[in-house]
């Protein structure tokens, strides 16, 4: 029965988010069209992670297993994914929208011959047609897109911090369906010399409730001494703006933005970042914006649910005061 199609990715030695999170897309089209989940993992290794597919929606788990699988790879994981996709004739093809899902989902789609949607954020039924549409942002996030595929199969991406990974169900058991790889090292155009690890003390930028990130108002690498303070004592992440990466003063990695990372925390706390169209297209996600700029007509505050309108190095600093009287930290 064609069905969706998920692929599943694994981060020290479990299932990463953004795994879960096309998963509750999969889940979600399930009772909007009444189709099956599977979920398409590969790697090395992967027997302890089918029974945490299965807890998490998947009906059905294709696990294909090859040494040249190990660490992801354009042209190999195209080739599975090809594979398994002719094997299991899904409807829907669900990634991430992270660095592999860019990449595999456009050269999935152009294998299947199949339509492509890029970076969702949404999607459901037509009212009037029936037929399935999806949400995605555009002009930087200042209006959003509705796009009806035509042609199906359909592979997408769905935009990271966009959806709300699913309740594990302890128990729950589906179909476990191996799949028989054939790769030999000279097929594939490119290779894998090294990974390097970010380091990343304390939570990821992506993964935090809280986010504390600062922009060109800062004046200066040193201001992010004081929100990286502040970010330790809500036991949040620091973030910045893309004029703040671009200038040198912190890593490209806390970039946050339609060009950085897309988060979604319970709270953002924005010093000294007027609110460009692409760095709102990054924080769409945040529950609670708090802004805090000296310019009173600054961008951020049209999406802010408070602002403050003041020096935001004298905020910071009476935030953390505040904040180690109350948490005796």
């Amino acid at each position: 029965m064609p069905g969706t199609l998920v692929l599943a990715t694994t981060e020290n030695a479990g299932l990463t988010r953004n795994t879960l999170e096309v998963l509750a897309g999969g889940i979600k089209l399930k009772a909007l069209l009444g189709e099956p989940v599977a979920a398409a993992i590969l790697g090395r290794e992967l027997s302890a992670h089918v029974p945490l597919l299965f807890a998490y929606g998947a009906d059905q788990v294709y696990r294909a297993e090859h040494p040249l699988l190990e660490r992801y790879q354009g042209d190999a994981y195209a080739s599975v994914m090809h594979q398994i996709c002719q094997r299991a004739q899904p409807s829907m093809v669900l990634l991430a929208g992270d660095s592999i899902g860019r990449e595999l989902g456009p050269r999935l789609a152009h294998g299947l011959k199949a339509g492509f949607v890029a970076d969702f954020v949404d999607f459901d039924l037509d009212a009037v047609s029936g037929q399935l549409q999806f949400t995605r942002q555009t002009y930087g996030g200042k209006a959003m897109a509705v796009v009806q595929p035509k042609a199906f199969p359909v592979v997408a991406t769905a935009k990271l911090r966009t959806m709300e990974p699913p309740m594990k169900e302890e128990g729950r058991t589906g179909e476990e369906i191996r799949i028989e790889v054939a790769l030999e090292a000279s097929q594939l155009k490119t290779r894998v010399l090294k990974k390097v690890q970010e380091e990343v003390a304390g939570v990821k930028l992506e993964d935090a409730k809280i986010v504390v990130s600062g922009g060109r108002g800062l004046r200066g690498p040193e201001g992010f001494k004081i929100l990286e303070q502040l970010a330790q004592v809500l036991k949040g992440a620091v973030g910045a703006s893309r004029a703040a990466t671009d200038s040198g003063w912190v890593p490209p990695s806390w970039q946050v933005g339609q060009t950085g990372k897309s988060v979604s925390p319970d709270l953002y706390l924005a010093f000294g970042i007027s609110g460009a169209t692409q760095h709102v297209a990054g924080i769409s996600g945040a529950k609670n914006i708090v802004a805090i700029n000296t310019d009173p007509e600054a961008p951020i505050y049209k999406v802010a649910q408070l602002g403050v309108v003041g020096d935001w190095k004298a905020v910071a600093t009476k935030l953390i005061e505040s904040c180690k009287e109350l948490t005796g930290r």
